[in-house]
């Protein structure tokens, strides 16, 4: 058996005259029988950290790949209209994480008319947020399914409230880096009342700021029954009611980003906040 064994071993390792230490990042050992002969092993770099593949793409056209080992987790956060979904969108495309709307689960299940989805939208209509034992089990399952866990994960618009981080917390799910995008209230006012959604591609449109391409799509342009500005002032209203009492649970974490500039030019503070937290990450897996 240790004769077996040190072939094998043999096998594994090059001739000592060519041999090169590679980075300690990560070995597979390969134990003996005896008790004499000392195990050998074979070192290897850990899958998706800095391939020649990565490293040679262009910056510009590079697809950030998550650490499997521990993918990025991130929160983005602001009032209605901010721009949260734009920039989610330019996320995911680039950091390959999965896209959660806690707003897009409740309003499949008002969708569904399932009993959960009834309940939601009493609360919706007036303005209020949805309570807590509805939205928590919809996210967490959510956030425990494979791809979440394996590509990492964007929450978006969740948590509201104080309540529904501490129901996180007590899960133990807990971002990353949370984005908070800051916008006057005037212009969300105005973004709102003029959004639209065209219910055949659900792609979202903007009277003013980004209309429907012909007359056939303006036609079939249908407004959410909550997009109105009394509505909005409402939702506004419980948004900053509940955002301090948010703040002080992801205060180290929570990075603020002005959401009133150019689309392109909130998304590249954003893209180099994420991209310096992902590089800590990678650091962190690499070292260990």
């Amino acid at each position: 058996m240790a004769a077996a064994c040190a072939a094998a071993s043999a096998s594994l390792s090059p001739p000592q005259s060519t041999a090169q230490r590679p980075a300690a990042q990560g070995r597979v050992v390969f134990p003996c029988a005896s008790a004499g002969s000392r195990p050998r092993s074979l070192r290897l770099r850990p899958a998706g950290l800095r391939s020649p593949a990565i490293r040679s793409m262009p910056r510009a056209n590079k697809t950030v790949v998550a650490a499997l080992a521990d993918p990025l987790k991130v929160m983005i956060a602001g009032a209605p209209a901010s721009g949260k979904g734009t920039q989610c969108e330019l996320i995911k495309t680039k950091f390959g994480l999965v896209h959660i709307s806690a707003g897009d689960l409740l309003r499949a299940e008002i969708a569904a008319g399932s009993e959960n989805g009834k309940q939601a939208k009493e609360f919706m209509e007036k303005g209020q947020l949805v309570p807590d034992e509805i939205v928590v089990n919809m996210v967490k399952e959510r956030l425990l399914q494979p791809d979440a866990q394996e590509n990492g994960w964007l929450l978006d618009g969740y948590p509201r409230s104080y309540s529904q981080a501490m129901a996180l917390e007590n899960l133990e799910i807990r971002p990353d880096i949370v984005i908070l995008l800051e916008v006057p209230d005037e212009l969300l006012v105005e973004r709102v009342v003029g959004r639209r959604l065209d219910p055949v591609t659900g792609k979202i449109y903007h009277l003013k700021y980004s209309p429907p391409e012909n007359e056939e799509i303006a036609s079939r342009l249908t407004q959410r029954f909550d997009d109105t500005e009394e509505k909005v002032k409402l939702r506004l209203e419980t948004y900053y009611q509940n955002l301090q009492s948010l703040l002080s649970t992801y205060e180290d974490l929570i990075v603020k980003v002005k959401g009133d500039a150019k689309v392109d030019d909130v998304f590249s503070e954003v893209s180099n906040l994420l991209s310096s937290s992902l590089e800590k990450k990678t650091q962190s897996v690499a070292s260990a």
